[in-house]
């Protein structure tokens, strides 16, 4: 898509296409230094936080983030897995949301993970909406809840800031090979927002990419 990433290992996992099976964590310590020394080689345009299965690696993290300074963060906060396996502890849920969520620009949560975030059950578009609206409350400048677990023929991704509100309406595909897509379209926004893009149209286009 026009862009080159640099990896900061967090995990080890054992997963294929159907969904993870286990995860080896990566020490704290190591995660500060692979971002810090990818990052004094060459400086990021945006960053994109997957998984970050312990309250230590989110405080890690943070501190290097502050070090960097790097505006465009986008966070898709990674805590159940397709087939339903928890890679995130609940202290460290709890971590995310009153320390890292308020520093990103943009969080991507899928419905499961906008539902432990919110502490809300979703449902419906409505229900969508509001916990878009709940996350705003949080300190979140953007978020981008994806609609890929409901139920509906369509699928509704809701996009809101405190000027807009904006729903990405597209045909389902029925298709198995649906794990990891989620990482793909917020390191898509990513890659977008990173080449001048501004953020509506970088999840636009990572929405079409996604859906193609």
């Amino acid at each position: 898509l026009g862009g080159y990433a640099m990896t900061a290992i967090t995990a080890v996992t054992a997963q294929n296409t159907t969904g993870v099976s286990s995860v080896i964590a990566i020490p704290p310590k190591e995660i500060e230094k692979q971002i810090l020394f990818t990052s004094k080689d060459i400086k990021p345009d945006a960053i994109k936080i997957g998984m970050l299965h312990s309250t230590e690696v989110i405080l890690s993290v943070i501190k290097t983030l502050n070090k960097i300074k790097t505006k465009k963060i986008i966070l898709d906060p990674v805590m159940i897995a397709k087939g339903g396996f928890k890679l995130i502890s609940d202290k460290a849920i709890k971590t995310l949301r009153e320390k890292l969520i308020k520093k990103v620009y943009l969080i991507t949560p899928n419905i499961p993970e906008a539902e432990v975030l919110t502490n809300i059950k979703i449902k419906s578009l409505d229900d969508m909406i509001k916990a878009a609206n709940i996350l705003l409350k949080f300190g979140v400048k953007n978020i981008l809840i994806k609609g890929g677990h409901g139920k509906t023929k369509s699928t509704n991704d809701v996009f809101l800031n405190k000027k807009e509100l904006k729903i990405f309406k597209n045909k389902r595909i029925i298709t198995k090979n649906t794990h990891g897509t989620g990482c793909t379209l917020s390191s898509a926004i990513t890659t977008f927002f990173a080449c001048g893009k501004n953020l509506n149209k970088s999840c636009e286009l990572a929405i079409k990419y996604v859906n193609q």
